[in-house]
């Protein structure tokens, strides 16, 4: 089971702990890292008026500091455009977690091991992610009570 954030799949096997413990990539975790990046970069945003990709955002960026330091701009904006992330943590998805009854979980065929870890997660301030499985799961949850 991974625990990286990639969509590309990053696994232990992709990292080599050094003599000193330090974390590096083998070829194989330069690969996924790489193409997870190029995703992050293809994707677009609103910039300007027009729907452009990130890595055309970066460059007109980085060239916009260019100028900045050589003095041709007056002002630099790094704020626009914003890079937006989805997370998993949100309040709808807290309280969804800690609305579940045990048995419902159970009747699902889960853990109630699993079920209580998220309930733990759900009541502390602190962020968490949800693994596809565990997500698989509460959408289950949500089909069964919309039935009843």
């Amino acid at each position: 089971m991974s625990r990286f954030p990639f969509s590309t799949g990053m696994e232990n096997k992709d990292l080599i702990r050094t003599e000193s413990y330090s974390l590096r990539l083998r070829h194989t975790g330069t690969k996924k890292l790489t193409e997870e990046i190029n995703l992050w970069f293809n994707k677009r945003v609103s910039y300007q008026g027009n729907m452009t990709m990130w890595s055309y955002v970066m460059f007109l960026k980085t060239r916009e500091l260019d100028q900045y330091l050589v003095g041709k701009r007056k002002k630099i904006d790094f704020i626009n455009p914003q890079y937006e992330t989805k997370r998993q943590d949100s309040s709808d998805i807290r309280q969804k977690i800690l609305s579940i009854s045990y048995s419902d979980w159970k009747k699902l065929g889960f853990s109630k091991e699993i079920l209580q870890y998220m309930k733990q997660n759900a009541r502390s301030d602190k962020s968490f992610t949800l693994n596809a499985h565990v997500r698989e799961r509460l959408e289950q949850w949500e089909r069964l009570v919309a039935n009843i």
